[in-house]
């Protein structure tokens, strides 16, 4: 059971909950705080206190003044009308984290919702109900608008969600668990749509897979170097202690240690007395991925147990303040430094590649064929391979440096976090099939050197790899392979 307080989530639980399925609960002392918190908002409206989102409209609105019997109108209108989000449905997992994600900020007990709203949140969770929310609408300030208005859409009983594997309308999904709708009240329906929850879900699982993948890269980048009989001296400790990162020192000892017993690893001087950059500079290229990842992880970190939400109520209500903190820059700016590390572990990855199927790069079979001429081999696997980091090039311009102005010219600045978090998202499927085609040319290339000289590490990676991808022996359609590899490495996490 992972309990939610607010201020104590880890990317580790995170994990638990959208992966494992684990349970969710609020703690007790966070649930005083929102009890205290929406009884100062009872006392705004009771009061006819002008304050923004609860007794105002929204936006450029919001010196519009509404009346106390109104107030419940105002919420409803608000979600149905930034419920505009467009295009293919965030994947299920991401939908979940959302949930998760929007209510341990609402647990913080500074944005006056009433319990039953985060009740009905972990039900959600706890039910594996999953609200379809569109990927596209949002500016990433003011909040994840468009999206979030589609989840507090599935509270309410409207939309559609995910249930048991299949897209269905809410009510049914309720019905079966004996989840009752809520009807918002003051403040609640802001409170719900106005955070980052879209672009830090969608980042969080994106993390989550890219840590993953990096440790994977490191594991087929040990097997060219068998196949390619790569020098390790390269790779002596000294020579990355010498410039003193940390990420780079931990890369260079883990590609030690996986070819600690491989006989199929040379000396400088013995085949040639250095390598190509996209073997020699693993460490480096590879450690700069986990410094970048590093820094992500530290912003999703704080961001999943932030207060996103306007305004703050603070003080049991004495002090309210409308500030900023929906704003999306600080995970704009970490999604697009993802993007580029993930990129890059596919850029060198492709030329590693590319260094196993050129026969003027190496000794190997021309293109890792069989049958050189008659079949082509691998030859267009890099070809794709080619295709995928020239895709991710584009898909890596930042988000973040582009703003357009809203709602009337009052939101003037914004992020694009969300379009950084989900272009990362794509970039890091379309480096996860560059790695898997690195992976089949690599194993293809150390069984003609002699899986028997492998080290006993790469070689259980090896064989895991061949119960997917069999051998080439004969041309067949390899792009079967390359999504069934692809696959296997996304559900088998390391």
């Amino acid at each position: 059971m992972v309990q939610l307080t607010g201020n104590t989530l880890t990317i580790n639980e995170v994990k638990k909950v959208i992966f494992d399925k684990e349970k969710v609960e609020i703690s007790s002392d966070s649930m005083k705080k929102v009890i205290q918190s929406h009884q100062a908002v009872e006392r705004i409206v009771k009061e006819e206190k002008v304050v923004y989102g609860i007794t105002t409209g929204f936006g450029k609105f919001s010196d519009v003044y509404i009346n106390a019997e109104n107030v419940e109108e105002l919420q409803l209108n608000l979600i149905h009308s930034h419920a505009c989000g467009v295009g293919d449905p965030f994947p299920e997992i991401v939908s979940r984290a959302m949930l998760l994600l929007r209510a341990n900020a609402l647990s913080k007990g500074f944005s006056g919702v009433r319990p039953i709203i985060i009740e009905t949140l972990v039900r959600f969770i706890n039910s594996n109900i999953h609200p379809v929310i569109p990927q596209q609408g949002s500016l990433g300030a003011s909040g994840d608008l468009a999206p979030l208005s589609h989840l507090a859409l599935a509270l309410m009983g409207e939309g559609e969600v995910f249930y048991k594997g299949k897209r269905m309308d809410v009510q049914e999904a309720l019905k079966q668990e004996s989840i009752t709708p809520v009807t918002l009240q003051a403040k609640e329906g802001l409170a719900l749509i106005n955070g980052t929850q879209a672009m830090t879900a969608m980042g969080v699982i994106a993390f989550i897979e890219a840590e993953s993948l990096a440790k994977q890269s490191e594991l087929i980048a040990s097997i060219t170097m068998e196949a390619l009989q790569g020098i390790i001296d390269a790779f002596d400790e000294d020579v990355h202690v010498a410039r003193g990162y940390q990420q780079q020192v931990d890369v260079a000892g883990r590609i030690r240690k996986y070819l600690s017993d491989s006989k199929l690893i040379t000396k400088q001087g013995e085949q040639r007395v250095q390598d190509a950059y996209s073997l020699r500079c693993i460490p480096q290229v590879h450690g700069a991925s986990w410094q970048a990842l590093d820094y992500v992880k530290e912003k999703l970190e704080i961001e999943i147990n932030a207060a996103t939400d306007n305004p703050l109520i603070f003080n049991d209500g004495s002090k309210i303040i409308s500030g900023g903190n929906f704003h999306g820059q600080p995970i704009a700016l970490a999604m697009d430094f993802m993007k580029i590390a993930i990129a890059e572990l596919a850029n060198i990855s492709e030329r590693r590649i590319e260094r196993l199927v050129n026969p003027q790069l190496n000794d190997l079979p021309g293109f890792l064929s069989p049958e050189p001429g008659l079949q082509s081999g691998a030859m267009i696997m890099q070809y794709a391979a080619a295709s995928l980091v020239s895709e991710n090039k584009t898909l890596a311009h930042p988000a973040s440096v582009d703003s357009i102005p809203s709602s009337a010219n009052q939101e003037d600045h914004v992020s694009m976090g969300t379009i950084a978090a989900r272009h990362a998202y794509q970039i890091l499927q379309n480096s996860r099939r560059v790695l898997a085609i690195e992976f089949i040319c690599a194993m293809q290339g150390a069984e003609f050197r002699g899986i028997d000289k492998m080290a006993s590490l790469t070689r259980e990676f090896y064989n895991k790899g061949r119960e997917i991808v069999p051998s080439i022996v004969k041309d067949r359609i390899f792009s079967k392979d390359i999504e069934a590899l692809a696959s296997w490495l996304n559900e088998n996490k390391l």
